[in-house]
C-alpha cells in the first residue's frame, strides 16, 4: 500500500508515528552512547588501565591529558612533559609485546569537586613470544596520580609510578621497570660514550642453556625475566661492556663482563657471583659462566 493511497488524515497520524518512533531510536542510541561513558574517576582510571592492556591508544589518549604541561614520573627517573613523547613511547611498547595484562590488586581514590587522587596496585604482565605465552614478564608497581573533571569527563592530569614489593608464585618472572606502559622510546638518548644499548636482548647462561629476556635503556640498564632480576651498566669502553647484576627472587647478586660486536647486534663474555644470600665473601670472576647476548629489537638509529 502506498502513501498516496490513504487519506490525507491517515498520512498525517502514519507520519507522526514515524516520527516519534524516528525520535525514541535517536534518544535511546543517545542514551546507549552515554551509557558506555565512564561516569566517575573510578570507571574512567579503569578504562584507562583497560585500553593499555588491549593497547588501544585512541582510548587511552581520550581521557590522559594532552596539556602542554602535564608531568607524569616513571620509576627510573624519566619524567615526560606533555602528550607527544609518552605517545611514541607507548606505539613503541605495544609494537613490542605479543599480549599485555594489568591486573588492578588495590585501589583507593578520594574526591572533592572536580578533583579526584588515587593509590593504585597494579601488575604489568608482558608476553613477547607470541609462539609460547607461558613465558611473561611480571611487574609489580604502585601508582598515584590527579584526575580532573573537564566538560563532564574525567582525565587523568598528571601521575607518579613505583615499584612495590612483588607477591608471585613459583615460575613467574618478575621485574620492575617503568609502568602504566614500560616506556622505551624509538630513539633513546645515548648512553655511556654514545653507545645506545637500549632494547630487548635475548640472555643466554651457556653451561646451563638458560635464556631470558633483557629490556634495557639507552645506558644499559634494566630488568631481565628470571628471578626478578636487574642489569646494571657500570663502564662501556671499546666495545668493552661491564656491569652488574641482582636478582631478587633467589637473593643473588653479580657482575658480568662481555665484548659487543661491532654491529651492536651480539655480546660475548663472562659473568661471576659476589653474593648468594648471606655469603657476601665469593671471590669476583671465579664462580660464574659464560654469557651469550643477541638483540630482539634493532639496534636504535642514530638521530
Amino acid at each position: 500500500m502506498h502513501i498516496q493511497s490513504l487519506s490525507p488524515r491517515y498520512n498525517r497520524l502514519w507520519l507522526r508515528s514515524r516520527l516519534f518512533i524516528c525520535g525514541l531510536s535517536i534518544i535511546l542510541l543517545s542514551s546507549l552512547a552515554a551509557a558506555k561513558e565512564p561516569l566517575d574517576p573510578e570507571a574512567t582510571l579503569r578504562v584507562i588501565v583497560q585500553a593499555n592492556a588491549d593497547r588501544d591508544l585512541p582510548t587511552m589518549s581520550k581521557y590522559m591529558s594532552h596539556d602542554a604541561d602535564a608531568v607524569g614520573y616513571t620509576i627510573d627517573g624519566h619524567k615526560y612533559v606533555g602528550w607527544t613523547a609518552l605517545e611514541a613511547d607507548m606505539h613503541t611498547e605495544f609494537a613490542s609485546v605479543a599480549k599485555l595484562e594489568l591486573p588492578i590488586t588495590s585501589l583507593q581514590f578520594w574526591h572533592k569537586g572536580d578533583i579526584a587522587w588515587f593509590a593504585m596496585e597494579l601488575d604489568y604482565i608482558r608476553y613477547l613470544n607470541p609462539a609460547d605465552m607461558t613465558q611473561r614478564m611480571v611487574m609489580p608497581l604502585r601508582e598515584t596520580g590527579v584526575m580532573e573533571r573537564r566538560d563532564g569527563t574525567w582525565t587523568l592530569v598528571t601521575w607518579h609510578e613505583s615499584t612495590r614489593q612483588p607477591d608471585t608464585g613459583m615460575g613467574t618472572a618478575v621485574a620492575a621497570p617503568d609502568a602504566i606502559v614500560r616506556r622505551v622510546s624509538d630513539n633513546p638518548a645515548p648512553g655511556a660514550n654514545d653507545v645506545n644499548l637500549s632494547g630487548e636482548w635475548e640472555v643466554t647462561e651457556v653451561e646451563d642453556n638458560k635464556k631470558y629476556i633483557a629490556t634495557l635503556d639507552a645506558h644499559g640498564n634494566g630488568p631481565y625475566t628470571w628471578q626478578g632480576g636487574q642489569f646494571s651498566t657500570t663502564s662501556f669502553n671499546d666495545r668493552r661492556w661491564q656491569g652488574t647484576w641482582k636478582q631478587t627472587g633467589n637473593d643473588r647478586e653479580g657482575a658480568f663482563e662481555v665484548v659487543i660486536s661491532e654491529d651492536s647486534t651480539e655480546a660475548k663474555g663472562i659473568w661471576w657471583y659476589v653474593r648468594v644470600g648471606t655469603r657476601d665473601n665469593i671471590p669476583p670472576r671465579q664462580h660464574g659462566g659464560t654469557y651469550q647476548w643477541k638483540r630482539l629489537t634493532p639496534p636504535p638509529t642514530t638521530p
